[in-house]
């Protein structure tokens, strides 16, 4: 959810440009946001094997550079790499999390319905 968040939030920045403070403060958002998963990567207890890590931190340094590059220009243009990000992250978080279907359960029929 906080990825889809950050991703509405930057979407509607697009159209904010000439305001920096609403532009910014999706910025802010998204870079919180990643903040975050960079510090939860670190953490000793974090589970994930060490390349699906190592990926991850790839990815939200790149999302840091991009910020940066966002927050000099004030382009609108300049968000879509990060909507995207945020957008594919958030679909695949979704597909991965989604409950499976619960089995169907048959209830035995008794001797009287067999009948």
């Amino acid at each position: 959810m906080a990825f889809t968040k950050a991703a509405l939030l930057l979407e509607e920045a697009k159209g904010k440009t000439n305001s920096i403070e609403e532009y910014s403060k999706a910025l802010r958002f998204n870079h919180l946001l990643w903040t975050i998963i960079q510090a939860d990567l670190t953490e000793p207890e974090n589970q994930l094997p060490n390349e699906i890590k190592a990926n991850v931190m790839s990815l939200s340094i790149f999302v840091d550079k991009q910020t940066t590059k966002a927050m000099r220009s004030s382009s609108a243009a300049d968000l879509d790499v990060l909507i995207n990000i945020n957008r594919n992250l958030a679909a695949g978080l979704r597909a991965t999390t989604t409950p499976a279907p619960a089995p169907e359960v048959t209830r035995p029929q008794s001797s009287s319905e067999s009948a």
